[in-house]
Order: C-alpha cells, then structure tokens, then sequence
C-alpha cells in the first residue's frame, strides 16, 4: 500500500530550460539517476547563445564525469581540454608577487598535526624554505610537467591532483550527446511566458513562440543571468554581494598559443581587477574582470589586448554581471542551477562545480509531487552555505593585499568583509590555525596558501610542532623535497604527455 502511495505523487516529468553546461549537465545526470521512470524535456534556442567562458575547473570534476562513464582521454580529445595543476596569482598582494594556488597536498601530515604547522615553526626559526617547494603539483606546474600520478614511489606522498581546462560549448555537446542516448528529448524554442497556477503559485507550464505549451511536474531553470523561472516567474530575489566582489565586467577574448603550454591557469591582478589567461589544445581562453567604477570598457579591453601572447582569434566580447545569489535557489516546483542560481565571479573555477554540486544535492532530495517545504528549505540552506563559503574564500583574495597603487586595491583592503571571514584570517594570524567548517568547499591547504601567498604571517605555530626533534624535522622536510623533485623530473612535458595520450580529434 506504501509503495503505491508513493507512486501516485511521483514526478512523472522533468523540464528543463535552457543547455548549455548547467542545462546538459542536469539532464545527462537525471537521466541516468532517474532511469525510464521520469521523461526529460530540454528546451533551448538556438538564437539564444550561451556565456561559454566557464572553461577551468576543480578536481571536484573527476566525480560527475565518472558517475556519467566518460573515459578520460575520450572527454578530453572531444572538448579540447589540457590538464590544470592549479592556479596562479600574479601581483594580488604586491606587484611582482606571485604564488600558486595548488591541488593536491602540501607535505603530509606528521602525527597529529598537518605540515603546514611544522613549516610555521622552521619559518618562525628563521630555517624554511618556501612551502610550495613541498608540493609534487607546484614543481611539475612551474616545470609544464605532467602525468596522472597516484602516489610518490612507494613513499607516503600522495600523486598528482588534477582539473582540467576545456571549452565549454563541446563540453555542453559532449553531455548533450549522452543525455539524448539516455532518452533526454531536446525542444527548440524559445519561451515567451510562464503560466502560474493560480491557486498555488507553482508553474503549470511555459509558452513557446508560435504558441506551443509545454508543461511538466518539475522544472529546473538553466537559463543563465536571465532567470526567465526562477526571478522573471517567481520573483526569488537576488542578494547583491557586489559591496564585498565590486568587479562587475569582463572582457573575454580567444587567442592563439603563446610559447609554453601551461598545466595551470593565471589570474593576474590589474589596475581595477584582474586577468584569466586559459590554455586548452587549440587556443587560449583570455578575460579581463574588473571594476568598471574604476575602468572604462574600452580601456579593460585595451588592457585586455595587450596582455595576451597570441594573435585574437576573435573580437572582444563585453559581459555584465552582479556578483550575488539567489536568495532561494529551489521556489514551488523549480529549481535554478548555473548563473540562474548565483554569480560568484571565476577567480577560483568554481562556476561548474556550482552546478555539479547543486545537481548532486537535487539528486539528493529529489522530491515528489507534494513538494515537501522541509525539503525545499533545507536545499536552499545547503546551497547559500556553499556559495557563502566561496564568496568568503574570494573576497580573501581582494582583502588581504598591500597594494597601494590604486584606491580599488585600498577600498578592498579597508572593507568590511563577513563576520565568518574575519574570524579565519583572525584565527590564522593569530594563532596560525585554520579549519574547515562542514563541507565548504576549499580544504585547510587551500586556505592556508592563500593566506601565505597574500602575506598574511601567523603570530605562532601549534604548540605540538615543537616535540619533533630539530635532526629529524630537517630529515623530515629533505626528504619530501627530493621525493617530489626526483618525481616532477621523471614526468614528460604537458604537451608531450598530451600529444601521446589524449590529443584532440581533428
């Protein structure tokens, strides 16, 4: 009797608005998750185009790719993707500084403290070396080295950890293709109204130009900054965070390789902002991100072309946008995913993570018909948690500079920035501690480099990192540099590992 109850309020039907990645992510999941049970719509248009620069990415990637299948050469050769190591940060702190943003490990752990502490006490005696000179994916990244490595030798290092780089409209292709061969039906079109219930403020279906309706029991809007469901429909609201993330342009450009084919993505710090610069197989992705308080668009372009080490393979596009979020990301029967959902600004790649992790909560409390509120509010928690987390770790980037060329670099530094924020840096410049709070999204290493690539010195170390012998922290310490130095030497070149491997199609 349980089972036919439950049954009676199941969703039946899923539609979805809007491709690109967000869209053809959520459908090629739902239909593997949700099987024969459940009939998936994609509607998009094709005079509609999608923001496309969502091309670097977290190692978060590796988990949606393979809950889909994808073989890993066979996902880079069709979207043209190279690896990335991590990311480097030029001129944030000072101009001339620069420091990488790693994946992986940095050292290991050594009892019951994490490396890092030990460092803080050989930096505090005057005896370290950088700390990045202990990390296996610094080495190989500022070498343009590569090869998937699980682990050092036989030692207790852990390998190489990795994201990628690729364009993201074959990315979309490459997810649109399984999730049609997983029974996803695609409608052309482009939607000139939602129809609300008038009891219950739910939608009961959109209206196509040339006067198609279609309906469904779920809707998941993936129709970018627009939020035609989610805002224009249900009126969810925007919560502004441009006061603490004040870049609100970005000027993007391809262009052709330049003379190093780099495993890592650079985000250099400008006047009023800063630039990306991309490398996929067949060219470079460019943007300049900045504050247009402070820059004109033609100057940022200018800045923009001037920057680059290859000839422009295009013109400059212009994009607008609002740093912020959602203040409810799931409203009645709707669910927004991508820009529709939120905007943090691409400092860190996170844009497509945003998206696999919203899926995989759906996919976690992927609801019935009855639409339980618990539910709905509970989603909603988890995902301002997770963007609030992010906003935090980027706004670390614009606050903790020394820059004192330009009142952009002063205001950010001066701000006032979130209560949870202050008390990390707090944490860390006074007691040298740092500790990740629930499943946010960046671990204690990715925090810590920040902070030190920022010159953000810690007052003490942990107390403990003093009852290692002094001989056997030298040991300590020799020993993962010439583990990590004799296996960045014994990796192929990014290109050529590339070139053997995984080369695109022509």
């Amino acid at each position: 009797m349980a089972d036919s109850v439950q049954s009676a309020h199941a969703i039946k039907t899923v539609l979805i608005v809007g491709g690109g990645t967000a869209g053809w992510m959520a459908a090629a999941v739902l239909a593997k998750a949700l099987g024969k049970n459940v009939s998936i719509k994609l509607i998009e248009s094709e005079n509609i185009g999608t923001v496309g620069v969502g091309e670097a990415t977290i190692p978060q990637i590796h988990h949606i790719n393979s809950y889909l299948g994808f073989d890993e050469n066979d996902f880079i050769k069709n979207t043209q993707a190279s690896f990335k190591l991590g990311i480097q940060f030029n001129n944030w702190a000072r101009i001339g500084d620069s420091y990488l943003h790693a994946f992986g490990d940095i050292g290991r752990p050594l009892g019951l403290l994490p490396f890092y502490q030990y460092w803080l006490r050989a930096r505090a005696s005057g005896e370290a070396s950088s700390i990045w000179d202990y990390s296996l994916n610094t080495l190989a990244a500022m070498q343009n080295r590569f090869q998937r490595l699980d682990k050092v030798g036989s030692s207790r290092l852990t390998g190489i950890k990795y994201a990628f780089h690729f364009d993201a409209n074959l990315y979309g292709r490459y997810l649109r293709r399984f999730a049609e061969a997983g029974g996803v039906e695609r409608v052309e079109g482009t939607i000139v109204d939602v129809v609300l219930n008038a009891e219950n403020g739910f939608i009961d279906a959109v209206a196509l130009e040339g006067g198609e309706r279609v309906a469904a029991d779920f809707y998941i809007d993936c129709s970018g900054f627009r939020g035609v469901l989610i805002e224009a429909a249900l009126k969810a609201g925007y919560e502004d965070w441009s006061a603490w993330l004040p870049c609100d342009r970005a000027a993007v450009v391809q262009c052709e390789h330049g003379d190093e084919f780099r495993p890592y993505t650079q985000a250099t710090a400008q006047k009023a902002g800063w630039q990306w610069r991309i490398p996929l197989q067949h060219r470079v992705g460019n943007g300049h991100v900045y504050c247009s308080q402070y820059v004109s668009d033609d100057e940022a372009a200018d800045v923009l072309a001037k920057n680059i080490e290859g000839k422009a393979l295009a013109d400059t596009r212009l994009l607008k946008f609002t740093t912020g979020m959602r203040k409810r990301q799931w409203v009645k029967n709707c669910i927004a995913l991508g820009l529709s959902s939120g905007f943090v600004e691409p400092l860190e790649s996170t844009a497509i993570h945003l998206i696999q992790s919203g899926i995989s909560r759906l996919v976690s409390m992927f609801p019935d018909q009855r639409f339980d509120e618990a539910l709905i509010t509970e989603y909603n928690r988890q995902s301002r948690f997770e963007f609030e987390r992010i906003r935090d770790f980027l706004i670390l980037h614009y606050h903790a500079n020394e820059r004192d060329d330009h009142e952009f670099w002063t205001e950010c530094r001066e701000m006032r920035v979130p209560d949870a924020l202050t008390a990390k840096i707090e944490l860390f410049r006074s007691a040298g501690r740092i500790y990740r709070e629930h499943e946010e999204l960046f671990t204690e290493t990715g925090w810590m480099q920040v902070m030190l690539g920022q010159r953000m010195t810690p007052e003490r170390y942990h107390p403990l990192a003093d009852t290692l012998p002094q001989n056997d922290l030298d040991g300590f310490f020799n020993d993962i540099r010439t583990l990590i130095a004799r296996a960045v030497t014994d990796m192929p070149a990014h290109e050529e590992y590339i070139a053997k491997h995984c080369a695109a199609l022509a």
